[in-house]
């Protein structure tokens, strides 16, 4: 008898329904996927070309894309003033290479915010672009100077394009645990932070779960990454139906996990798009991720947990009302991002959201949602709101706060 998940009836109405919230995506957006508003340029990519063609005495520059450790060897190979010269020469490139010391990349990015913000003031006044590019254009400026206030620790930085960012709230050289948070669709500098809804853009939901884990566990070594440094879809459209960006997104992903300071244990607190992009890249991570949480997933590419190929805990949460649940959970032609991280049969840890509203609830503070997230971590397991009420979630599964882990 066949069952009735594996019917082909029922598979092929699942094809046609996932077509139609495609067309209808498609039709509402604009084909976002084909028409995306630009930025100015590619300066970083000019700024590569240049330290492709770029000394320091007599030794060549090192490939960007280089291995994080043959990198980090590169620069430990300098001396001070050598990595400042290279700071200030080549802002861009020092303030994005995976390798280089974390500070050294915070002063470089400060450097290119700075000289960002002087092309986004002139292109304020450019009568050659329309009233809407130099609107554009304010609000880039205003973003970068927000950037530049007090003393926030910008860890990668491209204006290229809509743009991207990653920031850093804690200390990330000295902490034991590392959160990075990975968001979803309509990610980019503009949105990189939000003066209203501020827990629904990402800097707010890492700063947020920043003072979670530090209310979780006060004497635990933490840092959070705000981690928009990948291209993510615009809008609902195509691009949020397939995995292009998701692919690429994993591959800046692991490469970050990768060129993290220290032995710290790492865990991925990934949101909408953002797991799916988790859980492409989950079988590159390294061993020191221990965790994988998603929230608000249309999927992560896979048909189950297993498939992720990980050894690092993997936790699901969706709140009442996220409108995400009536997404089509499958995958035909390339369309869909797989089962629903929730169902039983997908074998994830199912998470409380109790308190959480909406798609973009989940980062509150004082929701359920974001003590879960911090209380992973922070790596305090036992003190996790499973969704079943019974603590089943985090069956087998030690407290290791503030631990660190010398698994490369």
């Amino acid at each position: 008898m066949t069952s009735l998940d594996s019917s082909p009836t029922l598979n092929v109405w699942r094809a046609l329904l996932a077509l139609a919230v495609v067309f209808v995506m498609l039709s509402t957006t604009g084909w976002t996927a084909v028409q995306r508003q630009r930025g100015p340029g590619e300066p970083l990519k000019a700024a590569l070309d240049a330290w492709e063609r770029g000394r320091t005495g007599v030794r060549q520059l090192p490939n960007p894309a280089s291995p994080p450790k043959r990198l980090a060897a590169f620069f430990d190979s300098l001396t001070q003033e050598e990595q400042e010269r290279l700071a200030t020469t080549y802002p861009l490139v020092v303030g994005n290479l995976n390798g280089a010391p974390v500070e050294l990349r915070y002063r470089a990015n400060r450097l290119a915010l700075m000289r960002a913000r002087v092309v986004e003031e002139r292109r304020m006044h450019d009568t050659r672009l329309s009233e809407d590019g130099r609107r554009q254009a304010g609000r880039r400026m205003h973003r970068y100077e927000s950037m530049l206030g007090g003393d926030r620790q910008i860890l990668a930085f491209d204006p290229s394009g809509k743009g991207r960012a990653a920031e850093v709230f804690g200390d990330l050289e000295r902490a034991q645990r590392v959160s990075v948070v990975v968001p979803g669709v309509d990610t980019h500098m503009l949105t990189f932070e939000r003066t209203e809804r501020w827990y629904t853009a990402p800097v707010g939901m890492a700063e947020s779960l920043y003072s979670a884990e530090r209310s979780a566990d006060p004497d635990a070594r933490t840092a959070v990454i705000a981690w928009a440094d990948y291209t993510s879809p615009a809008g609902l459209g195509m691009d949020a139906a397939i995995g292009k960006l998701a692919e690429e997104g994993a591959v800046r992903l692991t490469a970050l996990t990768r060129a993290l300071p220290g032995t710290s244990r790492i865990s991925l607190f990934c949101h909408s798009y953002g797991s799916v992009v988790c859980g492409v890249a989950a079988r590159g991570l390294p061993a020191r991720v221990s965790d994988v949480a998603v929230a608000g997933s249309p999927g992560m590419r896979v048909r189950n947990a297993a498939q992720l190929r990980t050894d690092a805990h993997v936790w699901a949460m969706r709140d009442r009302d996220d409108w995400i649940e009536d997404v089509p959970y499958m995958a035909v032609g390339g369309l869909g991002h797989g089962a629903d991280p929730m169902a039983r049969a997908f074998g994830a840890r199912v998470l409380s959201a109790a308190g959480a509203a909406g798609h973009s609830g989940y980062f509150e503070p004082g929701t359920e949602s974001l003590d879960n997230f911090a209380d992973i971590g922070v790596g305090s397991y036992t003190a996790v709101s499973c969704a079943d009420g019974d603590g089943g979630c985090v069956s087998g599964i030690p407290d290791d706060g503030g631990s660190g882990t010398d698994q490369a």
